[in-house]
């Protein structure tokens, strides 16, 4: 048995921990507030070998991709400041991964983020960031 099957067959009988499923619900919490700002849902948490997307939404003719953050505290920072140049670094390319996938369709595209505020492990705040940021260096599409 594989790594990942050995992982699922153990958490079949025990409890995921605290910031997994706070992030569940963030994510859960951030696909229903942009269904309703009127973006169409794609897909959910896209892995590549060079990184992970949380959402993928489009909005209109443009592809979004969203990096959600949930917090149940903002004494330190803001949830949004974790996606540091590193991170936007693997965003970028898991979004290049995910539109060589499609053969690179003619298409625009913007990276989003999603802040969600717990609050005793219900949702309190969603704050969606559009265009939080854009393509890293050396990075193009288009």
């Amino acid at each position: 048995m594989n790594l990942p099957a050995r992982i699922r067959a153990w958490w079949r009988g025990h409890e995921k921990p605290l910031h997994l499923r706070h992030g569940e619900r963030g994510e859960r919490a951030a696909k229903k507030q942009l269904r309703r700002q009127g973006l169409k849902f794609l897909t959910a948490n896209f892995r590549s070998p060079r990184g992970e997307i949380d959402l993928i939404f489009r909005d209109r003719d443009c592809l979004v991709f969203i990096e959600v953050k949930t917090r149940s505290s903002e004494e330190w920072a803001r949830p949004a400041a974790a996606v540091n140049r590193e991170r936007r670094g693997r965003l970028t390319r898991a979004a290049l991964d995910y539109l060589r996938r499609l053969r690179n369709p003619p298409v625009k595209l913007r990276f989003d983020i999603v802040e969600v505020l717990l609050r005793d492990g219900k949702v309190r705040e969603v704050r969606h960031l559009p265009n939080a940021f854009a393509m890293e260096r050396p990075h193009r599409y288009g």
